[in-house]
């Protein structure tokens, strides 16, 4: 491994995943200083972009840039070694998202079904609400878990990249996120008292061993597009479809949890969302999204991939969701106590 010093100190925090591959395997020992060898080529030459090895690989690596793991030395955030992999994963994972979207022109275009509330009642938090269980309602929550613990991180690395109005519009946003200066009404920490009012742990990244690949690329997106200036439009173009589609699904899940008799600490996450979310998607739409692709029309092309993408990578997640619920059995790796069975294969 490369080495930028001596070692600081090491971090607090979760500890590695359980590897399911050869590039998760090699970057959890060289994170751990169990080997020394380079990264495997015969696995780097062409892996599955949507698969566990990569998705967990490329998730640990973005996660040197949030809070690490516990004995992971601070430095390795910028080892080259590691920089160097995680390239190597993002170009397989970058060029399989764009092979994967229409690519429209337009982004007002990418975004037009996002506008229209489905009715067919097909989604997730259709099945949740009209006749979930509490065990499914509980792993959505473990799953969605990797993503609200960090809420709004990701889009926070967008806003040094940004100028004028355009980054005042979505720092407004922002704020609402991170609690309007309030720590007990941070998203983050809303979620964790969701998460502990149905007896889950509110742990951050407690429940890494237990996702599968499809949630592992729903925020890896988010940090692909955050962590790269190159990728600015993208990240905006994520953050508007994010806000686009929260309030219709959060008012869904707030009926879900209703149904459910849980404690007023869970439904108020979503409740919350419901009010803020409809405000955040016109700043998100015209004072944001619709004034960068006038400021910077070459970044339209990416503001579509945003958008695409994440629609792309739901749709992902709500399948495999509803295909395990479908069989009556769990969609996580390691299923929770009260799931009738073990994970769907």
């Amino acid at each position: 491994m490369t080495r930028t010093g001596e070692s600081i100190r090491a971090t607090r925090g979760a500890r590695l995943p359980a590897p399911r591959g050869p590039l998760s395997d090699w970057l959890v020992d060289a994170l751990a200083d169990r080997t020394t060898a380079d990264p495997p080529e015969a696995a780097l030459r062409a892996p599955a972009p949507f698969g566990a090895d990569l998705q967990l690989a490329l998730y640990t690596c973005y996660e040197l840039h949030y809070r690490s793991f516990a004995g992971v030395p601070a430095e390795r955030e910028w080892d080259l070694s590691v920089l160097a992999f995680r390239a190597a994963l993002e170009r397989t994972f970058l060029q399989a998202l764009r092979d994967s979207v229409p690519g429209v022109a337009d982004p007002q275009e990418a975004l037009a079904e996002l506008l229209v509330d489905p009715v067919d009642g097909s989604g997730v938090a259709d099945r949740l609400r009209d006749g979930g269980q509490r065990w499914q309602m509980r792993e959505y929550l473990v799953h969605r878990s990797l993503y609200h613990l960090k809420e709004a991180d990701p889009h926070a690395w967008v806003i040094p990249r940004l100028t004028g109005s355009i980054k005042a519009a979505l720092v407004a946003v922002e704020y609402d996120e991170f609690g309007g200066g309030r720590g007990e009404r941070v998203h983050q920490q809303l979620f964790a008292d969701l998460m502990a009012g149905l007896d889950l742990d509110p742990g951050y990244l407690h429940y890494l061993d237990a996702v599968p690949a499809p949630m592992l690329a729903v925020v890896n997106l988010m940090s692909l597009l955050g962590l790269h200036r190159a990728l600015r439009g993208g990240l905006v173009g994520h953050f508007a479809a994010a806000e686009i589609s929260t309030p219709p699904s959060a008012k869904r899940m707030a009926e879900a949890l209703r149904r459910m008799d849980a404690p007023p600490q869970c439904v108020e996450y979503y409740t919350e969302h419901i009010e803020a979310d409809a405000v955040h998607e016109q700043v998100m739409r015209h004072d944001v999204l619709a004034a960068l692709c006038q400021a910077e029309p070459e970044l339209v092309p990416d503001v579509v991939l945003g958008i695409e993408a994440t629609v792309l990578v739901e749709d992902r997640l709500a399948a495999h969701l509803l295909r395990a619920w479908d069989h009556d059995s769990s969609s996580l790796l390691l299923p929770l106590p009260d799931a009738p069975n073990g994970p769907c294969e």
